[in-house]
């Protein structure tokens, strides 16, 4: 099973290269299926079908739109009831009883991250099912996209440091607050939805962090402020410890493509191409033309999956290099994270217990050590090419 994520600043054409590729995919054999993780959802727009025939056909679930081609677009509603309801339903009671009223509370309820875990439900479940050969990821931008694959991580944490002792807070002293607290507490249930949320989660995390199965694709179009984007992408998506196994640069203007209006923008677009290509190397650049019209449909969607692969295999990991390596050098325990782009000044990092957390700007990752660091703490840092090295000293060492 393939999992490929594609990602980048919004607009630069990650839905219309995520369904050339599946259409790509499908012609080749493999069976494959869509997913949009944005919940603005606009493949129904570039397959150019009416987006409530979608929706109302596939009730939120995979819908066949060609021999071995699926497309699945989320209807969150029809997620908060199918896996969020006991939280749900208390977080809507708890503003309902705040004041607000009770379309406006449901609206507020739906908490961010409710939308991600279940997009990685459904994922885990086609993992288990075995019914997809290839999943492609039509991801929401580049922040968004970060949340959800920090959401395994980020939920794991909960669970492992939070979870019981809440709820053995709560069974304890539910008796006694009921009495008390202005609002209602939660109940039994609504623990026992967060952790049988968990257990059909189990396994999605390593499933996303093995470089043979799960890579990203950046989408970038040769633009200042959107190679920049793509930069910080590059280095966040590193931070999390996945696999870049290329850079597609979208809508350069063709050859054919000429006059006096175009010839500035024509070369500066020939810069910032060589200047991808110098920035993401060895990872290797895809390129792809602006076509004469928008592309909507099957046909102009075809030609643009052969355009961008030709006689290449698009399930192919077609770079892999491990963003994280735990070393010893002279006696002394070092960590190296994949961090290109990183500007001097910008990472923070902090030891909690068998963890330590590297921040970078909003961002934070939670890197879990092996035994053999627990008796040490960061030391200082250092930049080593496009690595960030972390250097340990104390007991370990």
């Amino acid at each position: 099973m393939r999992i490929i994520f594609f990602t980048g600043k919004g607009g630069v054409g990650k839905t219309s290269i995520s369904a050339a590729v599946g259409l790509r995919c499908a012609e080749l054999g493999y069976k494959t299926l869509i997913m949009s993780l944005d919940m603005a959802h606009s493949l129904s727009d570039v397959f150019d079908i009416e987006r409530e025939g979608l929706m109302d056909q596939g009730q939120g679930e995979a819908l066949k739109m060609a021999d071995k081609l699926w497309v699945q677009e989320i209807d969150l509603q029809k997620e908060l009831e199918n896996n969020w309801g006991d939280v749900y339903a208390y977080i809507t009671m708890i503003l309902n009883v705040s004041g607000l009223n009770e379309v406006l509370a449901e609206e507020l309820a739906i908490l961010p991250g409710m939308g991600e875990i279940s997009l990685l439900l459904h994922i885990n479940r086609y993992r288990r099912s075995k019914k997809y050969d290839v999943i492609l990821l039509d991801c929401a931008p580049t922040g968004e996209s970060l949340r959800f694959i920090s959401m395994p991580t980020s939920l794991e944490w909960y669970m492992k440091k939070i979870f019981k002792l809440e709820r053995n807070l709560f069974r304890v002293s539910r008796p006694i607050l009921k009495k008390v607290s202005p609002v209602p507490l939660p109940g039994e249930n609504y623990f026992a939805n967060i952790e049988k949320l968990y257990g059909r989660l189990e396994g999605v995390d390593a499933l996303l962090h093995d470089p043979k199965v799960t890579t990203v694709r950046l989408v970038t179009n040769p633009e200042k402020i959107v190679i920049k984007e793509t930069q910080r992408a590059f280095m966040y998506f590193c931070l999390y410890g996945l696999c870049i196994d290329s850079v597609i640069i979208n809508r350069i203007l063709p050859k054919e493509a000429r006059g006096e209006f175009l010839k500035d923008w024509r070369r500066l677009q020939e810069h910032y191409v060589d200047e991808i290509e110098r920035f993401f190397a060895p990872v290797p650049v895809r390129c792809l033309n602006l076509g004469r019209s928008e592309i909507v449909g099957m046909d102009g969607l075809k030609d643009l999956g052969r355009e961008l692969f030709g006689q290449d295999d698009p399930t192919q990991v077609f770079f892999h290099e491990n963003p994280y390596a735990f070393t010893k050098k002279n006696g002394k325990l070092e960590l190296s994270i994949k961090l290109p782009f990183l500007t001097k000044g910008e990472v923070d990092l902090h030891r909690a217990e068998d963890e330590l957390i590297v921040r970078i700007g909003s961002f934070k990752k939670h890197v879990t050590l092996p035994r053999s660091f627990l008796r040490v703490q960061p030391a200082g840092a250092r930049m080593e090419k496009d690595r960030l090295v972390v250097q340990f000293k104390g007991g370990g060492s």
